[in-house]
């Protein structure tokens, strides 16, 4: 069985889109999305720098570009032994491979997305800090005490704490036990409840999307689960944003399922660094640049029961793929 990963906000750099721009049809294909986004994804892609695309409102429609473009290159199929899951933003490049929303339906949700979190952002004096080691379940009460959120659970005794600048410096001042900290170069306290404004605006817009059934399965980020329904998943997508992120939950899913390989699409390195810590003797690929797709094609062609398809958007009718998702969803209930 083979995973797809989508990352999050965090795995951008500057330039990541430049290699790609060398393929042809993908600069006419990220100047259709930029219209859809209110970005310039090829300028900022290619020539933006750390600063810019820093900024949650550029960060979060450049990093789902980014994976569609390298999914459209694979082609990926809807058939078989396959599951997607994304971390935070990477949920919404997920939905797609996933065959819930169209690549333009997800563009613009994720620009509102990038958006609403930068203005909540704003609001209140917020960030985030990574608390490496310790005991996972002592670290969170730790963080409980001290009014701080465990935002992210990633797995690989990384938790990620956020909330207010004044809590955060009294995490630098009372660290939990036999943990290190790492405080994080973001704009707020994502996956908290002073996210909420920006859920509030994506759940105002979501049922406007009218997302399709998914045909591959794709795990939610709330609990590890997979989603089968479309309205369901996009509400879901709402949700997040103000809900913690427990990657810990989709890795052990991953594990049940009997995951063989992993794929983890562009800007990738920190899913698949995860992942090589998490799950022993499973074959994990970070898609990087064009010159690892040859790569990426073989693993996807290997740990899955059906060959790719030719459809850009994904391969495939996606009426083909249904039983796919459906099988999975019922061994995980």
């Amino acid at each position: 069985m083979l995973a797809i990963l989508a990352p999050g906000q965090g795995a951008q750099t500057p330039g990541q889109l430049k290699p790609w721009l060398e393929i042809g049809g993908v600069e006419s294909r990220l100047r259709w999305w930029s219209a859809a986004v209110g970005i310039d994804l090829v300028d900022v892609g290619r020539d933006g720098s750390a600063e810019t695309i820093r900024d949650t409102a550029v960060a979060q429609p450049l990093i789902v570009a980014t994976g569609l473009v390298a999914a459209e290159q694979l082609s990926l199929p809807r058939t078989g032994n396959l599951l997607v899951a994304g971390h935070s933003v990477g949920e919404i490049t997920a939905s797609v491979l996933a065959g819930a929303l169209d690549a333009e339906s997800a563009l613009v949700f994720v620009a509102l997305r990038g958006r609403a979190m930068a203005e909540a952002a704003g609001r209140v004096p917020t960030g985030m800090t990574a608390v490496v080691g310790g005991d996972p379940d002592e670290v969170t009460e730790h963080l409980r005490r001290l009014d701080l959120t465990a935002a992210n659970r990633n797995g690989a005794g990384q938790i990620v704490a956020a909330g207010s600048l004044e809590a955060l410096a009294r995490l630098a001042e009372e660290p939990p036990p036999r943990a290190r900290l790492r405080p994080l170069s973001v704009a707020g306290a994502f996956h908290t409840h002073f996210m909420q404004p920006a859920s509030d605006q994506l759940a105002g817009v979501a049922p406007g999307l009218r997302p399709r059934t998914p045909v591959v399965a794709q795990l939610s980020n709330a609990d590890g689960n997979v989603i089968d329904n479309g309205p369901e998943l996009v509400q879901h997508l709402a949700d997040q944003v103000a809900a913690p992120v427990r990657w810990d939950l989709c890795l052990a899913r991953m594990r049940d399922l009997g995951v063989t390989a992993i794929v983890e699409l562009p800007p990738a390195g920190t899913l698949a660094g995860i992942a090589k810590r998490e799950l022993t003797g499973v074959q994990i690929l970070a898609v990087k640049t064009p010159d690892d797709l040859p790569a990426a094609r073989e693993l996807i062609a290997h740990h899955t029961d059906a060959p790719s398809g030719d459809d850009p958007d994904g391969g495939g009718d996606p009426a083909a793929g249904s039983s796919t998702a459906a099988g999975l969803v019922g061994a995980t209930r």
